[in-house]
């Protein structure tokens, strides 16, 4: 279904596209262009010309009640290049502690001090799932500490695309802790795509092999409290994130961490520390505030001013 709505989504942007360019004449602006070519004076008046146009097919042209949308997509760039170009020059861009995320070192810590693996589960849904991609991100971190500390990684997986890149991920983590010969692909898994007989098989795994930490991260439904609790009751140390809102309560009563909605998508640039992603998320935090100033004043007027509600949903 996401296929089919992403190609109805392309198809009606080719024909808005189509429809632009019928109605603004490309042809025959070109054609005037160069008839004009080698008169400065009527090149002026040519461009003149279009903005004249333009004007007054705005309407048809462009969504009037679209701009506010063109607004907040503007800033957001215009804050984002802002806050890239700053990081670039090695200034420091300040991020809130994420306790789930430095607990990560401290899980893996046990795990080394224990002699016992990880096990890391990277969701249960594919890689058109962005929670899934999220999760990737984090792998290769633990993946390379798990290899600089010379301790097994289990990755069972649902999905066999996700098999590939998991496996790919932790082959090149381990290559580049220079630990390539500790690497066991055997550990990289393809269990099934069956929901809950994969939530069996990865509940098999932790109680015969008893790993000493549990790392959830990416999309899950409600196998997780079954997950949690295998876990908890096998005594290991559990990390979870997930921004699946209705199985966070779960996780938060069943883990000892648990990375809550956004902090699992700022994950990656938390622990990478890549500018281009810290100053994505960066730019979008400002644009949160910012708009959460303006509902605020919006609604401070608006108890005053009934007519300042009307200009407000007009641009909203």
């Amino acid at each position: 279904m996401k296929f089919f709505s992403r190609a109805h989504f392309v198809v009606e942007m080719f024909f808005i596209v189509q429809e632009f360019l019928r109605q603004i004449s490309i042809k025959k602006i070109l054609c005037r262009a160069w008839e004009t070519r080698s008169s400065v004076k009527g090149m002026l008046s040519f461009f003149s010309r279009i903005w004249n146009y333009l004007i007054e097919k705005s309407d048809s042209i462009f969504y009037s009640d679209r701009l506010s949308v063109l607004l907040y997509i503007c800033a957001f760039m215009l804050m984002f290049f802002l806050l890239l170009r700053h990081a670039r020059k090695g200034k420091k861009l300040f991020f809130r502690q994420i306790p789930g995320l430095k607990a990560l070192d401290e899980a893996i810590g046990r795990a080394t001090e224990m002699g016992k693996p990880v096990l890391y589960v990277p969701g249960i849904d594919g890689v058109d799932e962005i929670q899934t991609l999220a999760s990737l991100n984090i792998l290769p971190y633990v993946a390379e500490k798990t290899a600089q500390y010379q301790i097994p990684l289990v990755v069972p997986t649902r999905d066999s695309v996700v098999l590939s890149i998991c496996e790919e991920i932790v082959r090149q983590s381990y290559i580049l802790a220079g630990k390539t010969e500790y690497f066991d692909r055997n550990n990289v898994r393809y269990l099934t795509d069956e929901q809950f007989a994969f939530t069996a098989a990865v509940g098999g795994i932790m109680l015969r092999e008893k790993p000493a930490t549990n790392i959830y991260l990416g999309s899950f439904y409600s196998e997780s409290l079954i997950l949690a609790e295998t876990g908890f009751a096998s005594g290991s140390i559990q990390i979870a994130g997930t921004a699946t809102i209705a199985q966070l309560p779960f996780f938060i009563a069943a883990c000892d961490y648990t990375i809550i909605g956004e902090e699992f998508y700022a994950a990656s640039a938390y622990l990478s520390q890549e500018p281009s992603l810290l100053a994505g998320i960066k730019a979008a935090d400002f644009l949160k505030i910012f708009l959460l100033l303006i509902f605020i004043i919006s609604i401070c007027v608006a108890v005053f001013s009934p007519e300042f509600l009307k200009f407000i949903t007009l641009i909203f």
